[in-house]
Parts: C-alpha cells; sequence; structure tokens
C-alpha cells in the first residue's frame, strides 16, 4: 500500500477498497455474519446498490448520511454505500439515547438516519421537531415515518454503477463525534485521505499485522474508529476475511474463533480480560497468529494470564478517533514491554513537549503531539482545533519515552474517563444528575473496574429543604434517572451521596481531595 492506502494512484475514496478487493479476490469470503456470507465482489455489487440508493434520494454532495447499526453486514453496505455516494459517513451508536442522538444528528445537520432495531425506538423519540430527516430502518426494522432500508437496496437495478459525486481525497469522508473538553460530543472531521494515510501506515509494519489470508475477528463495535477502520477497513484494504460480531460474548465470541479459524484479534483490554478468565481458551485460540488491543490500558495481569492460556503476546496500542486511530504499537516495537504503548507506526511522527510546546528531555513526561498524513481536519464544522500550521496537533495525553523510545502513558487526557475504550468526560454525567430535582450538586470520578478499565463514579450532594434538612435521595432512581439520558457505557456504577463536596480556594470542586478520599489512582 502507498502511503494513501493502496498502490493504485488513482484510489481517492475509501469505498475504493472492496472495489479492488472484488477485482483481486473477487470469490473469496469478505465477510461473515452469523449464518451468511458474502465474497467481496458481492459485496462490491451491494455497495453498487446501496450508492445508488443514496445517490437516488438526491442529496447534496457533502451530505451526512448517520449509521445507528451494529456490526451486521447492514454496517460495511451502508457505510461504504454513503462514501461511494460521494457523501458523508456518521457513524452512531446505536445504543445511545433519545438525547444523545438528538445532539448528533442536529449538530451534523444529518439527512438521512439508517438506523437498525436497537436504535429505532429512541431514534423517533429524539426526532419528532425533524421532518427533514429520512429514516431508513434496518435489519427488519421498520420505522413510523420513513422506509426500510432493504427496500431501497431493492428497487435499485442489479449491476448498475451508481453515479455520484466524485470526491477528492482531502473531502471529508467519516464524521464521528467524540466527546470534547466541554463535555459536549464534537465530530471530528476524518477525510479520505487520513482514513487512507491511516491503513497504509499500518500495513508498512513489519510483518504486516493483516494479510490476505487472514480471518479478523471484527467484534469492535464499527461506530467506533478502531472498530472501523483498524478493523473493517484494514479487513477491505487486506482483500482479507471479517468475523462480524455483534456483541461481545467472552464464551460465543471463543467459539467463534475455533469455528472459523480467526487468525487476528482486534480486541480492547475487557475482552482480553474474559477471555483470560474463560476455561479453554488455548485450545479456541489455537489459529490465532496475532492480538491487537488498544483504546484503553491492558492490565498487565490479565495479559500475563492470557499468555499463560494462549501462547499469545498481546500487542497493546494507542490511537485516537482524531488519528482515524493509530499512532502507536508495541509491533514497532525492538522489545514490546507490559504497560507500554509501543513507538510510532510508520508515517506518524510523535514529539513529547512541555506547556510552552518545547520537547521534554529525555525520560521526562510530556504532551503526545502528532504529525502524520493520518490527522483529522479538524472539529465539525470549520475544522476548529485541528492540526497547527506545521501539521502537528496535541493530543492532550502525558506520556514517557525510554531509551529505546518506547512510551507509557501517564496521565490521561485532562479528566477523560476510559470505559472498555470509550470516552466518557465528567462534565457530561455531571450535567445530567444536575437536572435530576433532588440534585444540588453533583462531581463525577473514574473508578478502577477490573473488566472495563475504568468506572464511572458519581458523588451527590442533594438538595436540601427550606429548613436545611437534606432531601432523601435514591441512589437507584438515580442510576435509572442517568440512564435514561446517557448512554449505557457512560452511566455510574455507584453513586455515594454526601453533605457536602471539597472546594479549592478558586472556587473549583476539588477533585483532588474527592479522588484521594475514594480511593481512585486516577
Amino acid at each position: 500500500m502507498s502511503e494513501h492506502g493502496n498502490d493504485d494512484p488513482a484510489m481517492r475514496n475509501v469505498a475504493d477498497l472492496v472495489r479492488a478487493a472484488g477485482r483481486t479476490a473477487g470469490d473469496k469470503t469478505a465477510l461473515i455474519d452469523g449464518a451468511r456470507s458474502i465474497s467481496w465482489s458481492a459485496l462490491d455489487a451491494e455497495v453498487d446498490r446501496a450508492a445508488a440508493a443514496f445517490v437516488g434520494l438526491g442529496l447534496a454532495p457533502g451530505s451526512r448520511v448517520a449509521l445507528a447499526l451494529g456490526n451486521t453486514l447492514d454496517f460495511p453496505v451502508a457505510y461504504f454505500g454513503v462514501l461511494r455516494a460521494g457523501l458523508v459517513a456518521l457513524p452512531v451508536n446505536p445504543g445511545n439515547t433519545a438525547r444523545e442522538f438528538s445532539h448528533v444528528l442536529d449538530d451534523s445537520g444529518a439527512a438521512v438516519l439508517v438506523a437498525g432495531p436497537t436504535a429505532l425506538d429512541a431514534v423517533e423519540s429524539a426526532i419528532t421537531d425533524r421532518a427533514d430527516l429520512l429514516v431508513l430502518g434496518a435489519g427488519g426494522a421498520t420505522p413510523v415515518s420513513g422506509r426500510r432500508f432493504e427496500d431501497l437496496l431493492a428497487d435499485q437495478a442489479s449491476g448498475q454503477r451508481p453515479q455520484g459525486e466524485a470526491v477528492g481525497v482531502d473531502d471529508l469522508a467519516v464524521l464521528i463525534y467524540t466527546s470534547g473538553t466541554s463535555g459536549r460530543p464534537r465530530g471530528a472531521m476524518l477525510s479520505h485521505r487520513a482514513l487512507l494515510a491511516d491503513l497504509a501506515h499500518v500495513s508498512r509494519i513489519e510483518p504486516p499485522p493483516t494479510r490476505a489470508d487472514d480471518v479478523v475477528l471484527l467484534v469492535l463495535p464499527l461506530f467506533h474508529i478502531f472498530g472501523l477502520n483498524t478493523g473493517l477497513g484494514m479487513v477491505a484494504a487486506a482483500g482479507a476475511t471479517g468475523v462480524l460480531v455483534d456483541r461481545f460474548d467472552p464464551a460465543g465470541s471463543a467459539e467463534l474463533i475455533r469455528r472459523h479459524a480467526v487468525t487476528s484479534l482486534v480486541g480492547a483490554p475487557p475482552m482480553y480480560v474474559a477471555w483470560s478468565l474463560l476455561p479453554g481458551t488455548g485450545e479456541a485460540f489455537a489459529s490465532v497468529r496475532l492480538a491487537v488491543s488498544g483504546a484503553a490500558p491492558l492490565p498487565v495481569d490479565a495479559l500475563q494470564r492470557f499468555r499463560v492460556q494462549t501462547g499469545l503476546r498481546v500487542h497493546e496500542g494507542y490511537g485516537l478517533t482524531e488519528t482515524a486511530p493509530s499512532v502507536t504499537s508495541t509491533l514497532c516495537s525492538f522489545e514490546p514491554k507490559a504497560g507500554s504503548i509501543g513507538r510510532p507506526v510508520p508515517g506518524v511522527e510523535v514529539s513529547l513537549v512541555d506547556a510552552s510546546g518545547a520537547e521534554v528531555d529525555p525520560d521526562d513526561p510530556g504532551e503526545i503531539r502528532v504529525r502524520g498524513g493520518n490527522l483529522f481536519s479538524g472539529y465539525w464544522p470549520d475544522g476548529r482545533e485541528g492540526p497547527d500550521a506545521e501539521g502537528w496537533w496535541c493530543t492532550g495525553d502525558v506520556a514517557v519515552a525510554d531509551g529505546a523510545g518506547d512510551l507509557t502513558l501517564v496521565d490521561r487526557r485532562r479528566e477523560l474517563i476510559l470505559v472498555s475504550g470509550f470516552n466518557v468526560y465528567p462534565r457530561e454525567v455531571e450535567s445530567v444528575l444536575a437536572t435530576h430535582p433532588d440534585v444540588a450538586e453533583v462531581a463525577v470520578l473514574a473508578m478502577p473496574h477490573p473488566y472495563t478499565g475504568s468506572a464511572v463514579k458519581a458523588i451527590v450532594v442533594p438538595r436540601r429543604e427550606s429548613d436545611g434538612t437534606p432531601v432523601p435521595v435514591s441512589t437507584e432512581a438515580l442510576l435509572v434517572y442517568a440512564g435514561t439520558y446517557l448512554a449505557r457505557f457512560k452511566c455510574p456504577t455507584s453513586i455515594e451521596i454526601v453533605d457536602a463536596l471539597p472546594y479549592t480556594a478558586t472556587g473549583k470542586i476539588a477533585k483532588g481531595q474527592l479522588r484521594e478520599a475514594s480511593g481512585s489512582p486516577f
């Protein structure tokens, strides 16, 4: 692959990966979804059909098409179809609440939403005042108003090439919402160039992590950049085979690995923790040659258990939505080290800088600064806070480099909580709980969790009556309330009721004191 993702210099669209695989590996199985499977040539034809369907809707070039779909065949067909039509894909967590859907759909100005059964009820609650938004039900879901995605595809003539708007390699391809420091999710703008460059960078690792003869477990959510590009994108770039898993189950996924002779795992720490505790893992994973983990740090004890069970070394990496996502990997290290996130992948520059922007001395911690063709174009809609004039972008994460150049994270991005690799900003959770009528104040912290890496803890001060007595507050009621407005991974797993919160001299909640009192290491 070249720097832009393929040896073909004419490749300018991520959907061209499917076209190329259809030409070179047409009869080979592309994706397996339960009892269904599809070859690369058949997938290419389905993507053509989807692209023609989107073009037929008369959308303006660059219109956003939201995809609230699980890891089923509907997702790649819709995703690559949107891109081939010259439109912008907007992957959305199908487990979002109506409040979360409303923000993403309104902020992005999405024109179309393809929603599966899991998402449809919340979607329809969120769009009561969006008559301009077309909802397409997928996976058997039938919207109250709108159409079924399957019917839209069926209306297209077989073998017809779509006449979508031609896109440039620097045009926006994917808009993924990720929590900002304000707690309001912001859309990270990823061009075709950025996505293809990331795939090219990873493909230059020796030996290549994904080969044409690989069978890759696609269990990471495809609405997340790690599952979308490192998983699905890399399978398409290599012309490999992907096994789609819609919901992670330790025993069920282990059986799929055994049944399909999976060779490559692209996972997150909670998956490896669960697999390491599963009896018989070694036998089920006998076909696996490569195991990669990202999105959050992997507990060392789980890493060691997994290696004892399977004989496999789990390679860890570091990346962000804004970097499409790859920055570093222990696959690039001379000798992988437990707890390290490795060295920069080929094509990506990394430096550690202090508050003034100067590079730090060796062995000193510094903020990770990144430069490469895989960087995003800034945040929607105007590209604010993107790379600077020299192409550098500061991640907000702090790391230290050892003598071999391997990085180790020492502090996470500001107050970011990573739950199973997904971003949770305390401000967003606090703003939801603060609207409860019985809550006067709230502070949210990260707490360690054996399976998800971190968990959300809320410390709540109840409202007081006029005579000063606190209103009785039910933690169970607060948990239910949070679940009404927040996706499950953002919801607190524990709530502590206190009389008051500590404050600093400048009037800010003293979260350092709260962390110390709660025993949180974060």
